[in-house]
């Protein structure tokens, strides 16, 4: 049982087998930081991360710097062709929306028929655990309700104790 240390109401535990005359709790806390000082491949770690996070946020500064430039730049361009640009987009994403949603529509009936013939398809089992995970917690209700008298039945005083 290692000895303690008191001063005034705290106590202090050596830590790692220290002595009785440096026992502050920075004292303590200096120990513990050493003991868990960083290797040098660690350090190394650290700087390589440290530079490439300084890169990168001084290439994200450049790329938006140039994009606000450009975009004043070309305003009076984008100001004078909006009549050209704007039903271009609306016509572009009205062609992508319509086909992204027919896609979609194409790849789910696909899906549902081949899931409906028995081929297993990608996801397959995961839908069969949550429609029997569904079903088992349904019978569940449904016991209980006929063996209780339902999940109300006996709550009605818990939940207004003196009434």
């Amino acid at each position: 049982m290692p000895e303690t240390f008191s001063s005034g109401n705290a106590q202090y535990l050596p830590i790692h087998g220290g002595t009785t005359d440096n026992n502050s709790p920075y004292a303590s806390l200096l120990r513990l930081l050493q003991s868990h000082s960083p290797t040098s491949s660690q350090l190394f770690s650290y700087l390589a991360l440290f530079v490439s996070v300084g890169t990168f946020l001084f290439l994200l500064g450049i790329s938006v710097t140039a994009a606000a430039v450009g975009f004043i730049l070309f305003l009076p361009l984008i100001i004078i062709s909006s009549p050209i640009w704007f039903p271009v987009f609306v016509v572009v994403g009205g062609f992508l929306s319509v086909f992204g949603f027919l896609l979609g529509t194409l790849a789910l009936a696909s899906w549902t028929y081949r899931y409906y013939r028995g081929m297993h398809p990608v996801g397959s089992d995961q839908m069969d655990y949550a429609r029997s995970r569904i079903y088992d917690t349904a019978s569940h209700v449904k016991d209980y309700a006929r063996e209780y008298g339902g999940y109300f039945h006996g709550r009605a005083k818990d939940a207004a104790p003196g009434a």
